[in-house]
C-alpha cells in the first residue's frame, strides 16, 4: 500500500511539473495573443506603454506562428533578440532614429536580464517579444520605402515608385528561420551600389562626431573671410583653418615657423577639402572653402542622413539598362548603360527662384537645330523691355513674332513703346542658330513640367562652380556626345551626319528606337565605388524640412 501511494505521489508530481511547463510555455502564448486583442480594435496598439507601428502585419505574424513567441525561447532572449536589437542600434547609419524602433525600452529590458538572468516575468518576455517584431516590421518598412512620405513634402517630389508587396510577416518568418536578421535587413536597401558605400561615410562621420565629443578643441564657430587666401599669405583665420584641416584628416600635424603663414604643406590639405564639395582645387582659400571648413560633423551627419532617405524614395526603374541621371544639387549628367557611366557631363540647371523639378519621365526623342517658342514669363519680363531699349534686339537675336495661329508679324509694325508686357497677344519665337538659347539639339522626356535637356550658347558658364542658372531646364556641356550615344542604334547617324542635322535652317525631329528613363533627381551627399564621400551645397534649400521628418518621433513610450 505504501508503495502505492509513493508511486501515485511521483505521477501526480509528475503531471503537475508537466502542467507547470505546458502553463508557462502556453502562458507566453497566450499573453503575446492578449495583448494582440485586447486593445480597443479603433485605437493603435499599445504594449508595454509603447504604441506599436504595425497592426495587421503582426497580427498575421504571430496567428502564422499560434502566437509562439519569435525572440525567445524557454524563458531566454535568444541571440537573434540580440542581433535585432544591435541592427536597431545601427540604423543610425542609414540616417534613421534608432529610438523610432522602440530602442530605449529594449535595453531597458535587456539591462534586467543581464543584472538577473530571471528577472523578466513571462508578461515581460511576451511584451519583448512584441516590440523586437515591431521594430523589424518598422525598421524594413522604412528600409525599403524610406521613412518620410515624400508627398507630405513642401518641395514636389514627382519621381514615381511602383514598389511591390514587401510581405514583412513572411520576410521575418524567413529571416528567424534561418537565423540571419542582418542579411533580412540588408536585402531592403535601395538596388545602388553606392547606398553601401554613403551608409560607411555616415559611419565614419559618426566617428569625427565621437572625435568632437572629445575634446576637439574646435567651437564650430563660423569663419568669416573678408578676402581670398593664396599661399604664402599671412591670414588671421589660418591657425583655425590649420585646426580643422587636421581634424577632418586632411592634413598631418607639422612644424611651422609661422602659424598664421599658408604654407604649401596646409594647401594640400585645402585642395582635399575643396575636391570633396565639389570645388576646383585650386588651393585658394575662398568664400566656398570656408562654407566647406565651416560644417561641423553634426552638420554633414544631417546632410548625410537625409540623402540616404532620398536614395530609398527613387523608384525601381534606376536598375534599367538604359538610364539618364541628372543630380542637379551636383550639376551632372550620367548617361548609364547596365550599370556602367558611358557619358558624364556637366549641366546648368535652373536658379534659385527656378528651380528644377525633381521628377522621373521617358525620353523619346531629339530634336536637331531646335527653334524656341519663348515662354509668355520670358516675353513679359525680359524680352519686351530689351526691344523697347534696342529696336534691332529681335533680329540681332533671330527672333521673329507670331500669332497664335503661326503667322509671322512685322516687328516693324508694332508699336513697342505702347506695347504693354501683360496684354501683349503675341508669339516670340528663336529660329535655329548657332546663337538659338536652345543651341544646336535638345532631348525631349514630355513632362508636365515643360523641362528638357537642350545644348546652349553660352558654353562659357560651364566654367562656373556654381551652375544654377538657368529658367528651369536642363543645359548640358557635352550635347554632341549624347545624342551620339542615344543614336548609336542607328549604323547611319555618323558623326558627319549629327553635326550636319545641328546646322539645318529648320527643327528635325528624330524619334529613339526606344523610351530612356530620366531620372531628375537632388543629392547634397554620396559616395562614389572607392568609398570616397562628397558633399554639395543645398543650394534650393530643401534638406532641412526632410531632416526634421526623418528626426520627429513617431511614438511616445514609458518606462519597463
Amino acid at each position: 500500500m505504501k508503495n502505492l501511494f509513493l508511486g501515485l505521489l511521483i505521477v501526480l508530481v509528475s503531471f503537475t511539473v508537466l502542467g507547470q511547463n505546458l502553463q508557462d510555455e502556453n502562458g507566453m502564448d497566450f499573453l503575446i495573443r492578449n495583448q494582440l486583442e485586447d486593445d480597443d480594435p479603433n485605437e493603435r496598439k499599445t504594449v508595454g506603454g509603447t504604441l506599436l507601428f504595425s497592426s495587421i502585419i503582426i497580427q498575421k505574424f504571430y496567428q502564422e506562428r499560434n502566437f509562439h513567441p519569435a525572440w525567445v525561447i524557454e524563458k531566454k532572449i535568444t541571440e537573434r533578440a540580440y542581433e535585432m536589437r544591435y541592427e536597431i542600434q545601427q540604423a543610425k547609419f542609414d540616417g534613421l532614429n534608432p529610438d523610432d524602433y522602440h530602442l530605449n525600452i529594449i535595453n531597458q529590458y535587456f539591462e534586467k536580464v543581464e543584472e538577473d538572468a530571471n528577472a523578466l516575468t513571462n508578461f515581460d518576455l511576451a511584451t519583448l517579444d512584441l516590440l523586437l517584431t515591431d521594430a523589424y516590421i518598422m525598421l524594413s518598412s522604412h528600409l525599403y520605402l524610406g521613412k518620410v512620405n515624400p508627398e507630405n513634402l513642401k518641395t514636389a517630389w514627382n519621381i514615381q515608385r511602383s514598389a511591390p508587396e514587401l510581405k514583412i510577416d513572411e520576410r521575418l518568418e524567413d529571416a528567424l528561420q534561418e537565423e540571419s536578421i542582418r542579411k533580412s535587413l540588408e536585402g531592403l536597401y535601395p538596388s545602388f551600389t553606392i547606398y553601401k558605400k554613403m551608409r560607411d561615410g555616415l559611419r565614419e562621420l559618426f566617428t569625427f562626431y565621437e572625435k568632437d565629443l572629445n575634446n576637439s578643441g574646435l567651437s564650430w564657430k563660423a569663419l568669416k573671410l573678408d578676402k581670398s587666401i593664396k599661399q604664402q599669405e599671412v591670414h588671421n583665420l589660418i591657425p583655425e583653418i590649420r585646426k580643422r584641416l587636421i581634424f577632418w584628416d586632411f592634413l598631418e600635424p607639422y612644424n611651422f615657423e609661422n602659424e598664421k603663414l599658408y604654407d604649401s604643406i596646409m594647401e594640400v590639405g585645402v585642395k582635399k577639402i575643396q575636391f570633396r564639395h565639389g570645388m576646383v582645387p585650386d588651393g585658394v582659400i575662398g568664400q566656398g572653402t570656408v562654407f566647406a571648413l565651416n560644417q561641423s560633423p553634426e552638420n554633414l551627419i544631417k546632410t548625410a542622413s537625409v540623402n540616404l532617405e532620398r536614395l530609398r524614395w527613387l523608384p525601381d526603374k534606376i536598375k534599367d539598362l538604359e538610364l539618364i541621371l541628372v543630380n542637379t544639387a551636383n550639376f551632372q549628367l550620367d548617361y548609364i548603360q547596365r550599370r556602367d557611366t558611358l557619358l558624364s557631363s556637366k549641366v546648368i540647371v535652373g536658379k534659385s527662384y527656378h528651380s528644377t523639378p525633381q521628377f522621373n519621365a521617358e525620353m523619346s526623342y531629339i530634336v536637331f537645330s531646335p527653334t524656341w517658342t519663348v515662354p509668355n514669363s520670358i516675353t513679359r519680363n525680359e524680352i519686351i523691355p530689351s526691344v523697347k531699349k534696342n529696336s534691332n534686339y529681335l533680329a540681332r537675336n533671330n527672333m521673329k513674332v507670331l500669332t497664335a495661329s503661326g503667322s509671322e508679324v512685322p516687328a516693324s509694325s508694332i508699336d513697342w513703346a505702347k506695347v504693354n508686357p501683360r496684354t501683349f497677344p503675341y508669339i516670340i519665337r528663336q529660329e535655329p542658330g548657332e546663337n538659338n538659347s536652345l543651341g544646336l539639339v535638345k532631348f525631349m522626356f514630355p513632362n508636365k513640367h515643360s523641362v528638357y535637356i537642350h545644348d546652349t550658347p553660352a558654353r562659357s558658364l560651364f566654367d562656373r562652380e556654381d551652375r544654377a542658372l538657368s529658367h528651369g531646364c536642363i543645359r548640358i556641356q557635352k550635347p554632341f556626345e549624347l545624342a551620339k550615344l542615344l543614336l548609336s542604334f542607328d549604323p547611319s547617324w555618323t558623326d558627319d551626319k549629327i553635326r550636319e542635322a545641328m546646322h539645318l535652317p529648320k527643327e528635325k525631329i528624330v524619334m529613339l528606337d526606344r523610351k530612356i528613363p530620366v531620372v531628375v533627381f537632388y543629392l547634397t551627399y554620396w559616395a562614389n565605388s572607392k568609398g570616397d564621400y562628397f558633399f554639395r551645397r543645398d543650394l534650393y534649400s530643401r534638406d532641412n524640412e526632410i531632416y526634421s521628418s526623418l528626426r520627429e518621433s513617431r511614438f511616445q513610450r514609458s518606462g519597463v
